[in-house]
């Protein structure tokens, strides 16, 4: 009796397991599309060795078309053509695009496929840019843009840029960043520049940065300041980039989808110090979607 109740146990375990149990590869490949078109573009990379049928699946121009921004077609100039939509996915990944007549690019985060954009140094709000002695409007072959910002000198120096939340990924952490370089800099010593992202008419999140790489860092005020300030540990130094740009972090942004009309705003302020400052190229602001690892 003992045996026959330990085999009707067995059996309902076995048969809790059968019933558990969904053989993916027994499904329709229409359905394992759908499936994999439901996931992400990292998701689908790894579900393209689990089989043939998963790997056929994975690689068709229904699933990476899913991946893709709504309206895409509009971004992609006539000139390009592409063999499959995953390749049409991986350039926009690698090979950002001019939009909005060159003021902005536009690029897709690899392994999430959320927007990420730059706005150029022409969609900023940079005062005194319009005067020829503490601004000028330069072309440099490792620029993204045809035109960039040079800083010459200036005392007041303040930055701004917006963009609709409407243009961003819904549910999506975001960062921003100063993109420049600093050849020669002089000024941004002493004191940090405040930095700052959010929704237009709240606070946002706040950040402070010297635009002067740290090796470079000298007590030029000393003759004029009884005591430079030691920066603290919430204070950044500019950080080098894969493309030999620099970069400070602004602050960061969750676009939780349910704003449709209204705008982030991200600004670069130094004018506690009243010294002069000067000899940066700013690229631009970029707004980066940041992917948990």
């Amino acid at each position: 009796m003992k045996t026959e109740v330990s085999g009707m146990e067995e059996r309902k375990v076995k048969g809790e397991v059968m019933c558990g149990t969904l053989d993916l590869t027994a499904l329709p490949l229409d359905c394992v599309t759908l499936i994999i078109s439901l996931t992400s573009p990292r998701d689908a990379c790894r579900l393209s060795l689990v089989s043939t049928a998963f790997n056929s699946a994975a690689e068709s121009d229904a699933v990476w078309e899913s991946f893709l921004p709504s309206q895409y077609q509009e971004l992609i100039p006539s000139s390009l053509s592409f063999s499959s939509k995953k390749q049409l996915y991986l350039s926009l990944c690698e090979n950002p695009l001019l939009i909005e007549a060159g003021r902005k690019s536009f690029w897709l985060e690899r392994v999430s496929g959320k927007k990420c954009y730059m706005l150029s140094p022409r969609d900023l709000s940079i005062i005194w840019s319009d005067t020829p002695d503490y601004w000028r409007w330069v072309s440099i072959p490792e620029a993204r843009f045809d035109e960039v910002a040079e800083l010459l000198h200036v005392c007041w120096f303040e930055i701004r840029g917006r963009i609709s939340i409407s243009m961003l990924s819904p549910m999506t952490h975001y960062k921003a960043y100063l993109v420049f370089q600093a050849n020669n800099v002089y000024g941004f010593d002493y004191h940090p520049v405040n930095l700052s992202v959010g929704v237009v008419g709240t606070e946002g999140s706040k950040r402070s940065a010297y635009l002067q790489p740290k090796k470079g860092r000298r007590r030029l005020y000393s003759q004029i300041r009884e005591e430079q300030p030691t920066p603290g540990d919430d204070v950044q130094f500019p950080k080098a980039r894969v493309d030999r740009w620099l970069e400070v972090e602004m602050g960061e942004f969750f676009n939780e989808g349910c704003v449709d009309d209204g705008e982030l705003e991200m600004s670069a302020v130094e004018i506690e110090g009243g010294n002069w400052k000067g000899s940066l190229i700013f690229q631009g602001i970029e707004i980066r979607a940041i992917t948990p690892n």
